[in-house]
């Protein structure tokens, strides 16, 4: 009985132990974050895990376009004599990235002058924090093409033919330089789809009797072939037949012989239009000869105007008679189109000061050829000195020149014309002014002596370069 009452009293005093260790185990708080901070870290941890797995990625997504990129470059350049898959192939064996690309994924079009290249494929990034959620890759697609070709291009090649151009060798120079540029731009893989206008100019720009007849010019002689613009021209690219002019003056500032004129007389000094013809223009470039002033703002005027396509008319007309090719027909080509634009301006000084009869001393068919034999010169000489201010008055001062110079490269640029400018042997008030004048900083050169070559070829380099399209 005694044993009885004993282990019942154990059975109860358990009971309450029990009773007060589960009580005080349901209302302890220690360790209860400790679940909550393991999930927590789970989830932080996957959440990094998806992070890593995504730069990896996109990683190996920049490196894999950065390769096709530069693989694509290489394969469709002209230079290159390789396999041009070959050569995509062993760009991503030396990324080491081999394993994301096969022979399938690169097509390759057109002949080697015109070749494209281009890659699409789709690379699997293994993933390897996501792996245990069912993630084992991430598909990354990545595509590219690149092609060497010079399509559809309009080109005026305007070139400095003052009589400054006569010292140290500057005329010598510019002949083999821009011959080169001819070589180099006109080949056989361009035919019929580039042109070369060759723009010539002194104190003014002699466009030629073909042009001249196909403008609405009021004509006053037949000595030379200029066109006298007002500043209001010179806020446009535009040289329309419709639009009214008047013919530019022939005369002789200071020379008796008249060897040094208002307006170039010579056929290798006239413009040249949309011509492919690489033999006539190398032959025309080396005629060329130093004469009198510089009038930059109105070569700029004509380089611009024969790439306006309001100028088209005055082209297709001379197709029709057989003076410029046919493959040129309907050209310029309308602004924004995929054919390119381009003026190369070359300049070795700055503009000066252009002068006119008045009007009351060139009114007549006498007067005028009165002006074709005599220079103001003589005049003064056998007359007197103070009849030039009687006779005499300035067109274009050097300021209003320059201001329109500006203009019309202004007005070129808007209408997506390239412009590339050539500042040979100058100083740095026309440098700054040609800078001015060029598409961008990098479209200006200041050359000395030979490096006119180098600055031409440039140019002619930068006309048949690569271009990634993707």
């Amino acid at each position: 009985m005694i044993d009885t009452i004993k282990i019942a009293h154990h059975v109860v005093s358990a009971r309450r132990r029990m009773r007060r260790h589960i009580t005080h185990f349901a209302r302890a708080e220690d360790g209860v974050m400790l679940a909550l901070v393991m999930c927590v870290l789970l989830i932080m941890m996957m959440v990094a895990g998806i992070g890593v797995d995504i730069m990896r990625t996109e990683m190996e997504r920049t490196r894999l376009q950065q390769t096709i990129d530069s693989s694509a470059l290489a394969a469709a350049h002209k230079d290159n004599s390789l396999d041009p898959k070959s050569v995509v192939l062993d760009y991503f064996k030396k990324a080491q990235l081999a394993a994301f690309i096969t022979t399938d994924d690169i097509d390759v079009n057109g002949p080697k002058m015109a070749r494209s290249v281009e890659i699409n494929l789709k690379a699997d990034v293994k993933t390897p924090f996501l792996k245990p959620l069912g993630y084992e890759t991430f598909t990354v697609p990545a595509r590219g093409r690149a092609e060497q070709a010079m399509g559809n291009s309009e080109v005026s090649l305007v070139l400095d033919i003052s009589g400054s151009m006569d010292d140290n060798n500057r005329m010598s120079r510019l002949h083999t330089a821009a011959k080169e540029f001819i070589d180099t731009v006109l080949i056989t893989e361009t035919l019929n789809r580039v042109s070369v206008s060759l723009v010539p100019y002194t104190g003014d720009v002699n466009v030629g009797q073909a042009i001249f007849d196909r403008l609405n010019v009021r004509q006053l002689h037949n000595y030379s072939y200029c066109v006298q613009f007002t500043p209001s021209d010179f806020s446009t690219t535009s040289i329309s037949p419709t639009d009214p002019y008047i013919q530019g003056q022939h005369f002789s500032h200071t020379d008796s012989n008249f060897n040094y004129i208002s307006c170039p007389t010579q056929s290798y000094e006239t413009v040249t239009p949309f011509s492919q013809n690489a033999n006539a223009l190398r032959t025309q470039i080396d005629s060329l000869k130093g004469r009198e002033r510089t009038s930059i703002h109105i070569a700029m005027k004509w380089g611009a105007g024969l790439l306006d396509p309001a100028f088209r008319p005055v082209i297709n007309s001379l197709v029709n008679s057989s003076l410029v090719d046919t493959a040129f027909l309907d050209r310029p080509a309308d602004f924004n189109t995929p054919t390119v634009k381009i003026v190369v301006l070359m300049t070795d000084g700055e503009n000066t000061e252009t002068s006119r009869i008045k009007d009351f001393a060139y009114d007549t068919p006498d007067m005028r050829a009165f002006w074709a034999r005599y220079s103001m010169w003589n005049i003064a000489r056998d007359v007197d000195s103070r009849v030039q201010d009687d006779l005499y008055e300035v067109y274009y001062s050097p300021t209003l020149a320059d201001t329109l110079l500006s203009n019309i490269c202004t007005a070129a640029k808007e209408k997506g014309i390239y412009i590339y400018t050539i500042g040979f042997e100058i100083d740095n008030n026309s440098a700054t002014k040609m800078e001015a004048c060029a598409s961008s900083p990098n479209h200006f050169y200041r050359v000395e002596g030979v490096q006119i070559s180098e600055a031409f070829s440039s140019i002619a380099r930068q006309l048949k370069q690569l271009r990634l399209t993707l």
